[in-house]
């Protein structure tokens, strides 16, 4: 089985790609991954094995947890402890119940200014260029949603945090709002994801682990996405899919579904005025029950 999704549990330090490129080196076949995470964050790193990369414009907007930490009474360039200290603070004494009340405040649909440190593009620049190159540029904010903001633990200048987000959130720029409604500044000292979309921690392996491991504990295709309805295919019906055909299908309503024959995952179809079309086709030929094994 060389298809699927390995889930990483990313180490502090290196970067994503960084991560990428040491898999891409002991394993055969494509890889990709579906977001990235900041050098300093660890946790769910979901990459996408063989014939999985195409699906990745399913997963790239997934949700995802996270537990973060954040030191209050400090603000730095970067919204994180990497950067340069820009301002101090003294931070106002909160119980627990006020701290309680101000997270509240950004849960919700929210209006979100990318850090200048930030990958995002603006007029074809990446930010943290300008950034480095000590210019600031005007950026527009994006909608982000906090489904909830829970408070973990509460120490004088120091919250751990289990926050819930969509897709795109900057828990850098969490922490720095955090700070300013705060009056004192604050930053993003550590960051671990618990979760991107399907994948969890638990299931997650370490980029030094074997080639034997990681085939253990890949995820295959049958068990990706499965918040999407699932047909079973004719050996006719299947054998057109696998080409790129249309099938005349009035069995199901206008979606996205998991196509199967045998068994295995064939493709992701699109359900449109009575037609099932191949929106992303996983395997060209019907594979044999001798082949199953090898995915």
């Amino acid at each position: 089985m060389r298809n699927g999704v390995l889930v990483i549990n990313k180490p502090m330090g290196p970067t994503s790609h960084d991560v990428v490129n040491q898999i891409r080196r002991s394993w055969p076949g494509k890889v990709g991954h579906t977001g990235t995470l900041d050098p300093q964050a660890t946790g769910v790193l979901p990459l996408m094995l063989g014939r999985a990369t195409r699906l990745m414009r399913f997963f790239s907007h997934s949700d995802k947890v996270y537990e973060a930490q954040i030191r209050l009474g400090r603000t730095t360039d970067t919204y994180d402890a990497q950067g340069q200290v820009t301002a101090e603070g003294v931070v106002p004494d909160q119980n627990r119940e006020q701290c309680l009340r101000l997270l509240s405040e950004f849960e919700g649909t929210v209006q979100q200014l990318p850090p200048m440190y930030s990958a995002v593009k603006v007029g074809g620049r990446r930010l943290y260029k300008e950034a480095r190159a000590g210019r600031e540029v005007l950026r527009a904010p994006r909608e982000v949603t906090f489904y909830s903001i829970q408070l973990l633990q509460q120490q004088p200048d120091c919250w751990k945090l289990h926050v819930h987000c969509s897709s795109g959130t900057y828990l850098r720029t969490l922490a720095h709002d955090i700070g300013q409604k705060l009056g004192c500044g604050a930053h993003l000292e550590g960051l671990t994801r618990l979760s991107s979309g399907q994948f969890e921690l638990d299931q997650a392996v370490s980029p030094t682990d074997s080639t034997d491991i990681w085939l253990q504990e890949m995820i295959p295709l049958e068990e990706l996405l499965p918040d999407l309805p699932r047909l079973d295919l004719t050996q006719e019906e299947a054998n057109r899919i696998t080409h790129g055909n249309a099938v005349l299908f009035n069995r199901g309503k206008p979606a996205h579904y998991r196509l199967f024959y045998l068994g295995l995952v064939y493709a992701i179809g699109r359900m449109e005025k009575g037609y099932l079309q191949p929106f992303v086709v996983l395997r060209t030929e019907l594979v044999s029950g001798q082949d199953k094994q090898h995915g």
